[in-house]
């Protein structure tokens, strides 16, 4: 297999108990990624996404347009490693 672009995320503020995760989700399925995104007890939320670098930076900025009223902070993290995810989805 062949690596692909992986990216962790971590988007602080206003950004739990407003359907941030469920609209990642549907962001998602407009791209060809793959990965999750989950609550985080520190009240962040933590998204993983894999793909070709430009889809995976095309997902990041959508949700983060369509979130920008609850997103504070972004913090991103980036490496190509080996394919780990199938699909999108909540955790």
């Amino acid at each position: 297999m062949s690596e692909v672009h992986h990216e962790t995320v971590f988007f602080s503020g206003r950004v739990q108990g407003v359907g941030f995760r469920y609209q990642a989700v549907q962001v998602a399925r407009g791209f060809e990624v793959a990965g999750y995104v989950q609550n985080l007890a520190d009240g962040r939320v933590r998204l993983e996404a894999e793909g070709a670098a430009a889809e995976v930076a095309a997902f990041v900025a959508a949700l983060g347009e369509q979130m920008a009223g609850c997103i504070r902070q972004t913090e991103r993290h980036h490496a190509d490693r080996e394919p780990q995810f199938r699909g999108f989805a909540i955790r």
